[in-house]
């Protein structure tokens, strides 16, 4: 069943309905349902090239830290170490953020509570004992590959299979 432009379900959160904004043109419409969860190029760029250099990983593979549902972009499951890829809108860059004008009570609010979110979800991978790396989409693939293969290299699997 198609939805027209100006209604929305909204979501229930800790027992509130909260309305999501109303989108302010088909066009608003389109560009938003055309966000990816998942596979965004800058994503996919940095997969290739990490496999590329023999890392094998698993994409998007669910963990539960402290009870929390964490899908990260890369995981090195037996090296216990997590890459997330974050979008400079949506994790609020601070070289590349912009701040919405249209419905910026809601938009305002939600790019704060991803901030919030993603300080959680560290925190809690961390104390499970995994290594956190946030890599801002911005960043040239092959720096990203060097930041993430730097992290790696100290981590041998004999070390990460005992701890």
């Amino acid at each position: 069943m198609a939805r027209k432009v100006g209604s929305s379900p909204g979501c229930v959160v800790a027992g509130r309905r909260l309305d999501y904004p109303s989108p302010t043109t088909p066009a608003v419409t389109r560009v938003m349902k055309a966000n990816r969860k998942t596979g965004s190029k800058p994503e996919v760029l940095l997969r290739r090239a990490l496999h590329s250099e023999g890392f094998r990983f698993r994409k998007n593979f669910e963990l539960r830290p402290r009870g929390l549902r964490v899908k990260p972009d890369i995981v090195f499951t037996r090296r216990r170490v997590v890459v997330f890829v974050d979008g400079c809108f949506w994790h609020v860059c601070p070289e590349h953020g912009t701040w919405p004008r249209a419905n910026q009570g809601y938009w305002g609010a939600k790019l704060r509570r991803n901030i919030e979110r993603d300080r959680l979800v560290d925190v809690a991978l961390a104390e499970s004992g995994w290594r956190v790396i946030r890599v801002w989409e911005h960043v040239p693939v092959h720096d990203a590959a060097a930041a993430i293969r730097a992290q790696l290299a100290p981590i041998t699997l004999d070390s990460a299979r005992t701890s």
